[in-house]
C-alpha cells in the first residue's frame, strides 16, 4: 500500500481522487470537470495530473486530483482516498494506490474482480447504455457517483462545470446522466464498509 513520503504538508487537509479507465472512456474530462468545479467555483487549491498509454484508444487512462484547504506544495497525489475505476485493467494497475482507508469505486459491469470488499460498485455503463441512451455517458454519472461518494464538492457546482465543458446540444443528456449517477450513490452508507481495503489476514 502506499507509503507516506514525509512531506510537511499535513494530509490530513489533503483529498486525492485518481480517475481511471481506458483510453476513450473519458476519465480525463471527469477529472478536470471536478478540478474545475473545485477550484474554480469552489475556491479550494487542487492540483490535476494526467497520464495515459501510447494508444490513443483503449489503453490504460489515469488522471489525479489533489484538492486542499491550504496550498498544494505537491501535486502528484501521495495516498488516494477514492479510485475510480472504470474497467478491470485500471483497478489492477491502481489499486495499490489506495490508502488503507480509501475507497475504491468501480463500475459494475467493467471490474468482474475487486480486490477489496471495500468497494462501492455500480453499473455506470449499463445505466447509460440502458436509461441515458448513449454509452459515453458512462464518464458523467461515475462523475455523479464521485461527487457524492468524496465529499469534497458541491454538487451544483459540479453540474455547473459539467455544462460548461460538454458539447453544445448536450447539456440536458449529460445534466441527466450526472444526476442519475448522484442518485445511485446516495444510496450507499459508507459506514457499512470494511474499515481498511486489505484483508484482516492481509493487515
Amino acid at each position: 500500500m502506499h507509503q507516506e513520503r514525509g512531506l510537511q504538508q499535513d494530509e490530513s487537509q489533503r483529498y486525492e481522487i485518481g480517475f481511471s479507465g481506458a483510453g476513450g472512456q473519458g476519465i480525463i474530462t471527469q477529472a478536470i470537470i471536478f478540478a474545475e468545479a473545485v477550484g474554480v467555483y469552489s475556491g479550494k487549491y487542487v492540483c490535476q495530473t494526467q497520464s495515459y498509454g501510447p494508444e490513443a484508444r483503449g489503453g490504460k487512462s489515469k488522471a489525479e486530483v489533489v484538492i486542499s484547504t491550504t496550498p498544494i506544495d505537491y501535486p502528484k497525489a501521495l495516498g488516494l482516498d477514492l479510485l475510480l475505476a472504470m474497467n478491470q485493467a485500471s483497478c489492477d494497475a491502481y489499486f495499490f494506490d489506495l490508502k488503507n482507508d480509501g475507497i475504491l469505486v468501480i463500475d459494475k459491469g467493467l471490474v468482474e474482480q475487486s480486490p477489496t470488499s471495500r468497494v462501492v460498485a455500480l453499473p455506470f455503463t449499463s445505466i447509460a447504455r440502458k436509461e441515458i441512451g448513449r454509452e459515453m455517458t458512462a464518464n458523467m454519472i461515475s462523475l455523479g457517483a464521485v461527487g457524492v461518494l468524496s465529499g469534497q464538492v458541491d454538487l451544483a457546482l459540479l453540474e455547473k462545470a459539467i455544462l460548461a465543458r460538454v458539447p453544445a446540444g448536450s447539456e440536458k443528456m449529460n445534466a441527466t446522466a450526472f444526476w442519475r449517477g448522484v442518485e445511485e450513490a446516495k444510496k450507499i452508507n459508507l459506514a457499512n464498509l470494511p474499515r481498511s481495503v486489505l484483508s484482516e489476514e492481509a493487515v
